[in-house]
């Protein structure tokens, strides 16, 4: 018998398991809206997407390529001929986040699409497309709006958006990112006031961009996107082992 033919393998597995051996690099693409795409890094821009903040959470052997667009749906992105660039370039053992919801809820033929008709369907074929190149789909219910009532109850604005993207993940045994309950959770224990430093808030005169002040609730200013980029990882570390350990060590 060949002993080296046999112990190779099993020399190989354990220095991986101990770090001495580099992990075979992978690429994680983003799709997905605004709350998640990378935005300008300059003084007169306060806007962050937590996409953009991802990279720092992993170890050389990932590169985070982050896709997301502004205004986009899960219709328009793929309409526009965004993912099919994605595809060719896509290669076995990477991982794909997609998140979309903000924009399907828009009414315009553009964007609008239905929760559990060609929303679902359009995740769907996102997700069988990364299967069929080999890679890892996750899947990611969309971030929620600052939306306190006079009471400061936070108050739901993505109808059953969030709801299809659970079922979808459990049908299709697809990763699942909670990012709905778990910035809802956050925004609900910052309350109405201290929430409001997460979000894309400026005083009149404050940035070159808002020149008379701005008051969005969705888009996130530096602090917001680190702290659903938090919540990302925090979710990753989680459910997605495979992914996980390419983190960078909490030690």
């Amino acid at each position: 018998m060949n002993r080296t033919r046999f112990w190779l393998p099993l020399l190989i597995a354990v220095l991986m398991s101990c770090g001495a051996v580099a992990a075979e690099p992978v690429t994680l693409f983003m799709i997905g809206d605004s709350t998640m795409a990378n935005k300008p890094v300059i003084p007169e821009n306060p806007e962050r997407g937590w996409g953009q903040l991802l990279q720092m959470y992993f170890q050389s052997d990932v590169t985070v390529e982050n896709h997301a667009v502004n205004g986009r749906s899960s219709k328009s992105f793929r309409d526009e001929g965004r993912w099919q660039p994605i595809l060719d370039r896509m290669k076995p053992g990477d991982w794909v986040i997609i998140q979309f919801g903000h924009n399907d809820e828009k009414p315009d033929a553009a964007r609008h699409t239905d929760p559990f008709g060609s929303y679902t369907e359009n995740l769907r074929q996102y997700v069988a497309d990364t299967r069929a190149h080999g890679a890892h789909p996750i899947l990611a219910t969309p971030t929620v709006r600052r939306n306190f009532d006079k009471d400061g109850v936070l108050q739901p604005t993505h109808g059953d958006y969030p709801e299809a993207v659970r079922k979808l993940a459990k049908e299709l045994n697809v990763p699942l990112l909670e990012m709905t309950g778990r910035s809802r959770e956050l925004l609900v224990r910052l309350g109405k006031e201290r929430s409001e430093k997460l979000f894309l808030w400026a005083s009149p005169g404050e940035y070159a961009r808002f020149p008379k002040g701005n008051s969005d609730n969705t888009h996130f200013n530096a602090l917001g996107a680190t702290r659903m980029c938090d919540l990302a990882v925090a979710e990753i570390q989680a459910k997605i082992p495979d992914l996980a350990m390419h983190l960078k060590s909490r030690h």
